[in-house]
């Protein structure tokens, strides 16, 4: 077996048929069907089913990909680490960030990064949950995660800086009269709140609880330019990071008393490459 066989099975997987593979992979359909063909019969296994609407990974030919990822990544990184030294950084970049943590700082830091590597890719997987965050790393795939410190934070994190909190409101609502606003004075204050293992509902939830709030959900969501704007059209207020606000919404926006805020983390993976090396000092140096 081979990476490039890898690398063609994943194809195939992503795009749903040989054709579409050999298209993105600008080769030929013929080299992709033979090489698809080679890895089975070398395996002993069928990878792909044939179905109405393309091809499909069989049951085995999913626990297969996930493999073959974990190696094509890999490889992609060694393959980055040896060209750094040319300042000819290539591969693939994997971030995960926290919801609403760092989402003005992040742009910046990535937008430095691929000027200084313009070879490089970045994905990024915004809020995964808590079992897709640790899927990722327990694959091997996670290169930098940015999220809030918790009790399970590692011991080697990396502490960026800390972001205030703001309730935003709906137009005209009387309290924004003040330039910073009471908590307390929210009592009766249905709120727009986000989903139940996200981090933003637990910092929520233990602000209301600590300010002696009743937690009336209106609604939730599972972004926070959505909460910010149904809190703007009067469904409930939000609490959500300063930075995350959208731009036009400043408006409607107040610090709390007493002032909420978390600190910002990045825990880079154990092995860590020049890459995720270089992204955490361009975090460090944009303003929290």
């Amino acid at each position: 077996m081979s990476l490039r066989q890898y690398e063609y099975a994943l194809a195939v997987a992503e795009e749903g048929s040989v054709t579409a593979a050999a298209e993105l992979l600008h080769v030929a359909q013929p080299s992709v069907s033979q090489q698809i063909r080679g890895l089975e019969r070398e395996l002993g296994v069928k990878l792909f089913a044939r179905t109405p609407t393309g091809l499909v990974p069989t049951v085995v030919g999913r626990a297969f990909l996930r493999e073959a990822e974990v190696a094509v990544r890999a490889s992609r990184r060694a393959r980055a680490t040896a060209q750094a030294g040319a300042e000819e950084l290539v591969g693939e970049l994997v971030v995960s960030v926290q919801m609403g943590f760092g989402t003005r700082q992040l742009p910046g830091a990535l937008g430095a990064l691929r000027r200084r590597y313009p070879r490089l890719e970045v994905s990024v997987f915004e809020e995964p949950s808590s079992a897709e965050l640790e899927q990722l790393g327990r694959r091997g795939v996670l290169d930098l995660a940015l999220m809030a410190r918790c009790e399970q934070s590692p011991d080697d994190a990396h502490h960026l800086g800390d972001e205030e909190f703001v309730v935003v409101l709906a137009a005209g609502h009387p309290q924004l009269a003040a330039d910073r606003i009471e908590l307390r004075e929210l009592e009766g204050e249905p709120w727009v709140r986000f989903d139940r293992d996200s981090a933003l509902d637990a910092v929520l939830l233990t602000v209301l609880r600590d300010n002696d709030l009743t937690p009336t959900t209106a609604a939730r969501v599972s972004q926070t330019a959505t909460a910010v704007r149904w809190a703007a059209h009067g469904l409930g207020a939000t609490l959500v990071p300063a930075s995350a606000v959208p731009q036009g919404h400043e408006h409607l926006v107040r610090p709390v008393f007493p002032a909420v805020s978390q600190p910002v983390i990045a825990v880079l993976r154990q092995d860590a490459g020049p890459a995720e090396t270089v992204l955490l000092e361009l975090l460090r140096a944009e303003k929290w």
